[in-house]
């Protein structure tokens, strides 16, 4: 048995598969084309498991995931290849629509090809994962309803704009064509192996660092936060039991403004490694807003609990406990991310706030 993964070099992905070769001897073919946030030092524990393959290439490559569906087999595709982070999409979005939208329009037609040649069992059985985000809902109000699977979608960036068209791909492909496809969204996740560009590993690295922590705006943007673990255990949820078609929103339950994100893990770090300078708060530095900022994302995640089960695992305070400890005790990771293209990336977005 099979599965291929894409973007499985990157955080959810890789954290995924770190999780899936712990308790299973199912193979996983991972196909990535390790750009900056591709990581394949995230995957150092499992690069001697020969229940690993890693695959290095495009989504959008047809002839490279034709040949690996055909040699592989795989009884199911979870695809987290994207690129993902907002900052990004506004400095340069023709990466976003390559990836995102034609990637996935290449990969559904490699998949739906490959589908229509199985038979019997393998082809009832087979499932098309599409891991997106909250972000396609667009911005709530501080006293509207948490988003449901329901909600318009209202995306108010390039990288939301070129997830939704992605979604809207995936549900075309599975009511024209009858592929058997799944899609989860999910609020921001965190934790280990997370790409020092996203809010708290930035926060992290910065503060023991003694650099500026820079937050946008006001600091009272709101995110529900999900502890990457339980991502992936609600991923495997979905992939066993989840209707086919069917949409489902996978949150945390931990509704909190940026501001107190930062205060919580300056608070941490000052237990677990004080700075003889002073508390870490003292670093906070209010930068210029991003275009665009949408105000508040809350998940509803009530449809995924009483169909399937599932509920997060982790509190904010547990697995924020967590993470902080992880970024602690993994200096070198941590080292070995911040060189070439990371600090790079860094002095562009935040020199001129």
């Amino acid at each position: 048995m099979t599965i291929l993964v894409t973007g499985g070099a990157g955080f959810i992905g890789s954290n995924f598969i770190l999780d899936w070769l712990s308790s299973r001897d199912e193979r996983v073919i991972n196909l990535d084309k390790l750009t900056y946030a591709g990581n394949i030092d995230n995957l150092r524990d499992v690069a001697q498991n020969g229940l690993h393959v890693l695959a290095q290439g495009d989504i959008g490559d047809r002839k490279l995931t034709d040949w690996l569906l055909a040699l592989h087999r795989p009884r199911a595709v979870i695809h987290f290849a994207a690129e993902s982070h907002v900052d990004r999409s506004i400095h340069g979005p023709g990466d976003f629509i390559q990836t995102n939208i034609v990637g996935t329009y290449n990969l559904l037609e490699s998949v739906r090809a490959y589908w229509s040649e199985l038979a019997g069992g393998e082809k009832n059985a087979f499932r098309f994962i599409h891991v997106s985000t909250d972000e396609v809902y667009g911005s709530l109000g501080d006293e509207d309803p948490a988003f449901t699977e329901s909600k318009t979608y209202e995306p108010n960036s390039p990288y939301s704009a070129s997830k939704a068209a992605s979604d809207h791909l995936v549900r075309a492909w599975h009511h024209t064509y009858g592929l058997p496809v799944l899609t989860t969204n999910c609020s921001n996740n965190y934790g280990p192996y997370q790409f020092p560009e996203k809010l708290i590993p930035l926060v992290i690295t910065n503060a023991l660092s003694g650099k500026a922590l820079p937050i946008y705006g006001d600091g009272m943007n709101v995110r529900d936060w999900l502890y990457v673990g339980d991502h992936c255990s609600a991923i495997r949820e979905v992939l066993a039991n989840g209707r086919i078609g069917e949409t489902y929103n996978i949150g945390g339950w931990n509704e909190m403004p940026n501001i107190e994100i930062v205060r919580t893990i300056c608070r941490i770090l000052d237990r677990l490694r004080p700075d003889p300078d002073g508390p870490y708060e003292r670093l906070i530095s209010f930068v210029t807003d991003r275009p665009g900022h949408d105000r508040r994302y809350a998940i509803d995640a009530r449809k995924v609990e009483r169909e399937l089960g599932w509920r997060p695992a982790e509190t904010f305070a547990t697995g924020i406990e967590k993470t902080v400890s992880w970024y602690l005790d993994n200096p070198e990771w941590v080292e070995r991310v911040r060189t070439g293209d990371y600090r790079e990336w860094v002095d562009r977005n935040y020199s001129q706030r």
